[in-house]
């Protein structure tokens, strides 16, 4: 029989593309996504796949599956700063509720369960680069807290089903990815360096730059988050690319590859804005054999021609009716 895995978040960026992987490696998949940050479009291109079946549901409300599940890859949530600081609770809630249930349905399934962690539970890290073992530096009442301790929250009841329930557990922790499929209005620094290209605006850096990034393309982290899932490690691994860059290079660098004229312009840096970012991978390497292949170069020209090819209306896209929908409850 087939493997079964249960992919909650599978309309979004990252989401889908495991939706992708999974299905290659072979497994009938279960897409689960109430579409507030995510798109249809991103599944568009699974339509009529037999081996592809979606549930729109909230991951906060009780999960009910039918049948068998092998593997249950929890990447539910918003996962930039422009969504969780308009739906705060909501982001608190499907890191601590939707976390909780997925962790139930694994217990019930006797599944393996992978949750998607971050870099952000390193806060504004006072250890460079940031390794496994690092507890970090996040203020938990700031800003930027209801993402960070969602997902801080979500490793401590997972470490705690796994050591109370036995439940097999994965914990990756996703380090800044990017690529097609990223949605250009998310508040992220590549699709608004890219949108801001697109559309002849004046490129705007934060501070004054010199705050680090390392970005990582998404393919080498779905290869990392699923060779992760076909091990037997139950704590926490770094999955992202070291190669890292200031925030001031990185704008030059869209400029150049987008052949653009604009000028950069500086605003007033957020608070708790992390002013350090790059993570240790030696885990990786060592675990899963695993490190990333693609030039950061290339995968930004993919992703670059990926927005160009985007209809234009798309450009100027503030929200969506889902997100605007739910702002509005």
């Amino acid at each position: 029989m087939k493997k079964r895995v249960l992919i909650t978040g599978a309309a979004g960026f990252l989401g889908s593309h495991l939706v992708d992987r999974f299905l290659d490696e072979g497994y009938l998949v279960i897409g689960m996504d109430n579409f507030i940050t995510g798109s249809t479009d991103n599944l568009s291109h699974l339509s009529g796949n037999p081996n592809f079946d979606f549930i729109e549901h909230d991951v906060t409300e009780h999960i009910d599956i039918k049948g068998n599940l092998d593997y249950i890859l929890h990447f539910a949530s918003p996962a930039s700063p422009i969504d969780y600081l308009k739906i705060p609770i909501q982001t608190l809630k499907v890191g601590s509720l939707g976390t909780h249930n997925c962790l139930g349905l694994a217990l019930a399934k006797k599944a393996t369960i992978l949750i998607a962690s971050t870099s952000e539970v390193y806060g504004d890290p006072l250890v460079h680069p940031q390794s496994e073992d690092y507890y970090g530096n996040v203020n938990a009442v700031g800003p930027r807290g209801v993402y960070d301790e969602a997902k801080r929250f979500q490793e401590a009841i997972t470490m705690a089903y796994h050591t109370f329930h036995k439940v097999p557990v994965r914990i990756v922790r996703i380090f800044n990815t990017y690529g097609p499929r990223m949605r250009m209005n998310d508040g992220r620094v590549i699709p608004a360096f890219i949108g801001q290209c697109l559309r002849k605006e004046n490129l705007t850096v934060f501070g004054d730059g010199s705050q680090t990034r390392s970005f990582c393309y998404i393919t080498d982290q779905v290869e990392g988050i699923y060779r992760l899932s076909q091990s037997n490690y139950s704590q926490p691994v770094n999955i992202g690319n070291p190669s890292e860059i200031s925030i001031l290079d990185f704008a030059k660098e869209i400029l150049q590859l987008t052949s653009s004229n604009q000028e950069i312009v500086f605003e007033g840096l957020p608070k708790d804005d992390p002013l350090k970012r790059r993570p240790n991978i030696d885990l990786a390497k060592k675990l899963l054999g695993w490190e990333p292949k693609v030039l950061r170069t290339v995968g930004l020209q993919k992703t670059i021609d990926y927005f160009a090819g985007l209809p234009e209306e798309k450009w100027y896209q503030v929200e969506h009716k889902k997100f605007d929908d739910f702002i509005k409850k």
